[in-house]
């Protein structure tokens, strides 16, 4: 399904996702900060997950690349 470099990105931006989302860099975030009202730790969450869902849109859907039977 995946040859190459796309299976290659798509596995570097899986391990930036488990890196970000997981204990050692979120605690970065816990802090008692607002943004706009709004706590900084669940918007850093919110930032983060976003992010990574355009990365992937991006990764998958480049122009002139068709289905590869």
């Amino acid at each position: 399904m995946f040859n190459g470099i796309d299976a290659q990105r798509l596995l570097a931006l899986f391990g930036c996702g488990c890196l970000l989302l997981n204990f050692p860099l979120l605690g970065l975030w816990d802090v008692n900060t607002t943004v706009w009202g709004v706590p900084l730790f669940p918007a850093a969450l919110f930032a983060l997950w976003a992010l990574l869902i355009l990365a992937l849109a991006s990764l998958m859907e480049r122009p002139g690349q068709g289905p590869q039977d």
